[in-house]
């Protein structure tokens, strides 16, 4: 006969702040995707989008990934679906034919000047319980958590 296991957390309060935070994500998260996902857009996707916006419409491949902090398999898989929807452009670097440059196209801009708005929108309603100082603790324990 087994015996049954108990499990007892060592710190108790860093297993209910974990739940709440893994909660608290999966809602924002779906709140956020849904205009998104509407236009066929993942939350990468539409990041790929607004980062190259913000850069000028241009950057090494391996510079969005390190932008997106995502894996590279992932950076080429997200690119790879928004260039088959006409929203970028990769290119190989004549200086260096190993490496890739990822531009936006006027599809892709037009796509983002369209969404930025509501999606602006989506996130000041997502964070509206939150007061100023409780948004900036909450910036800076997710920066102390994802150091």
């Amino acid at each position: 006969m087994r015996r049954a296991m108990t499990l007892i957390p060592g710190d108790p309060l860093a297993h209910r702040a974990l739940e709440h935070l893994l909660r608290a994500e999966a809602s924002v998260r779906r709140r956020l995707s849904a205009d998104l996902e509407r236009e066929g857009l993942s939350a990468s996707g539409f990041s790929v989008l607004v980062i190259l916006t913000t850069a000028g419409g241009e950057l090494e491949l391996r510079v969005l990934r390190r932008r997106l902090q995502t894996s590279k398999a992932n950076a080429t898989e997200v690119v790879t679906t928004l260039e088959h929807r006409g929203l970028v452009i990769r290119r190989r670097l004549l200086h260096d034919r190993r490496a890739a440059s990822v531009t936006l196209t006027a599809r892709g801009r037009e796509l983002v000047d369209r969404l930025f708005p509501e999606h602006t929108e989506r996130v000041a309603s997502a964070f509206a319980v939150l007061d100023e100082e409780e948004k900036r603790s909450l910036a800076e324990i997710c920066r102390k958590l994802a150091a």
